[in-house]
């Protein structure tokens, strides 16, 4: 297994919070997807060590292997041109930091589809009943920099009021049930 970090790379399609769902139904994993430009020197690293690990635990048949790592040309998402789709997964609970190193909670909506990240990943080989297949294990995800929501977020619902002019006091509207 190699340990990779890859840095200020877009985030996409997390399941970080809760385990991910595939048709209603859990996939007994979290997972989230990193977009890595593709003229970025990072994505040689990436591909290099799928391709150590494969070599290394099915041999030349690691050719045929079901990649972690795809063309986002290939798919027909926000921000996936021009980059590699790096999907990660683990069975527990990756570890979730800020910049400075605390550790977030979902809550405080740092971590969203569309946000820089650093992440922590380890690539590794294996085959089965299923097939052959190098996958990377999500190891914990660090907030880099935000950047633009993917899918939109609807925006700032306050924008689509207008100013009103005085508030008025709840108690203005409370009047005594006609019993």
């Amino acid at each position: 297994m190699s340990k990779v970090k890859i840095a200020n790379v877009r985030l996409s399609f997390p399941s970080i919070w809760k385990m991910a769902e595939y048709n209603g139904q859990t996939l007994n994993k979290y997972e989230a997807t990193f977009l890595i430009a593709k003229d970025d020197p990072q994505a040689k690293v990436i591909q290099d060590a799928v391709k150590a690990a494969g070599l290394e635990t099915l041999g030349k048949e690691w050719s045929k292997a079901k990649l972690c790592i795809i063309d986002g040309d290939s798919k027909d998402y926000d921000g996936y041109a021009d980059h590699w789709a790096l999907k990660a997964s683990t069975k527990k609970r990756p570890l979730l930091i800020d910049r400075d190193k605390s550790v977030l909670a979902e809550e405080d909506d740092v971590l969203y589809a569309g946000c820089y990240v650093n992440a922590s990943i380890s690539i590794y080989a294996f085959s089965n009943n299923y097939g052959k297949f190098v996958m990377a294990q999500l190891n914990g995800i660090q907030f880099s920099k935000a950047g633009d929501s993917f899918g939109g977020d609807g925006g700032n619902a306050m924008d689509d009021f207008d100013d009103e002019g005085e508030a008025t006091s709840p108690s203005a509207f409370d009047e005594p049930a006609p019993f």
